[in-house]
């Protein structure tokens, strides 16, 4: 572990939210802990460098686990680090399957995404590179009840979750995801698309991460655009 990740872990630890992203990390953590048994099966879409995997394969050492990461030299380390551990794929996922091309943003990879999008640096690195792209309706075996599911992929989640259609409805997993502003809009994504989709056609309520741990009322389609367009909220939660 370096002295940047030493740092982050330390401050979830004590929940010092010193940033909007440290306090998601920290809530998407306490929410695993709370729906995540022993033999869960969870899917890690945008894995990085596993932060989000190493934990549930802790919290689910009973469980199968699949991870996707399209950048070369990530993807090699998780294959490496999670050898007989979990199944990883170095898939960039859509609601379609194909190739495409993607924006590795080389000195800030958690960035990187299909389609070019404004960046929180000055001076992105981004070498451009063809990925191959599967939906996880064709990767996950119809025969797995999935449990839980993270997706961070810096706006393309709308697609991930189109591609999921049939394993959504039928596993009505809890599912953590990004979405907003500055990200999810260069996507096409519109918010009362997205929130028809999980309600309506997946048959999922979508909260804030504090409003689920807290049991509160899930979001009116009204309370989710508001939070979309405004970037007061940019993780929601998806569940039963």
């Amino acid at each position: 572990m370096n002295s940047k990740d030493l740092i982050r872990s330390t401050l979830n630890f004590l929940h010092l939210d010193i940033t909007k992203n440290l306090e998601y990390d920290r809530l998407t953590k306490l929410i695993m802990k709370i729906v995540i048994n022993r033999d869960s099966n969870c899917i890690d879409v945008g894995c990085h460098k596993g932060e989000i995997l190493d934990s549930m394969i802790r919290l689910s050492p009973g469980g199968r686990h699949f991870g996707f990461e399209p950048i070369p030299p990530l993807f090699n380390q998780l294959k490496t680090k999670y050898e007989n551990k979990a199944t990883i794929y170095p898939f960039a996922l859509s609601d379609r399957n194909g190739t495409s091309t993607f924006q590795f943003v080389r000195n800030a990879p958690a960035y990187s995404g299909i389609i070019k999008r404004k960046y929180d640096i000055e001076v992105p690195d981004i070498e451009e590179i063809n990925v191959e792209l599967k939906t996880l309706d064709e990767v996950i075996p119809q025969d797995t009840k999935i449990d839980f599911i993270k997706i961070d992929v810096e706006g393309g989640e709308f697609g991930v979750l189109k591609g999921a259609k049939q394993l959504l409805k039928a596993s009505k997993p809890v599912i953590v995801f990004e979405c907003g502003l500055g990200a999810s809009d260069f996507y096409g994504t519109e918010p009362a698309d997205l929130y028809s989709f999980i309600t309506i056609e997946v048959g999922l309520k979508i909260s804030l991460l504090k409003s689920f741990i807290q049991a509160s009322s899930p979001l009116t389609i009204q309370e989710y655009k508001m939070y979309f367009n405004s970037g007061k909220e940019y993780y929601f939660i998806a569940h039963p």
